[in-house]
């Protein structure tokens, strides 16, 4: 059984420039509080088949996943596909144009991988929105920060 949340906010500025920030992935720890590094094992540009390594704590617990792209349209869309031996988790980003900028949703789905993950899933399930939501607003407030008019 997997768990899903998804969340949506608006964000004054273009989906180029919302895009530019969520596609710099040595950027995410500063948006994403239980990331500790994403690195692009891949040369070359972001492309579906960029391998990553997300490193993350939560709590006193330290892992890591093994991940890659896998969609990729600048400007509209990026998921990313992660796995260790507890989860599977597909994040995915989808940029939607308004008049006044950006509707960006953010969906989350985690798939437990072993009898612990799955005996652990009602507590996934209940941080997860605050977890996801805390995040997005944090992503927002530094889009917006940046210098640059709504394009």
């Amino acid at each position: 059984m997997s768990i899903h949340f998804e969340h949506s906010v608006d964000i004054l500025r273009s989906p180029a420039q919302v895009f530019a920030v969520i596609d710099d992935f040595s950027r995410t720890p500063s948006w994403l509080e239980r990331c500790t590094g994403l690195e692009k094992l891949s040369p070359g540009p972001n492309a579906v088949g960029t391998k990553l390594r997300y490193a993350y704590r939560e709590g006193s617990h330290t892992g890591v996943m093994e991940g890659e792209i896998t969609a990729r349209v600048p400007g509209e869309r990026l998921t990313c596909h992660y796995r260790d031996k507890l989860l599977a988790v597909t994040v995915d980003f989808r940029m939607t144009p308004t008049a006044t900028g950006t509707r960006l949703t953010h969906a989350i789905e985690i798939v437990p991988q072993t009898l612990i993950a799955r005996l652990m899933s009602p507590l996934i399930k209940r941080h997860l929105p605050a977890q996801t939501t805390a995040a997005m607003e944090r992503l927002k407030s530094l889009i917006e920060a940046e210098t640059g008019s709504n394009a």
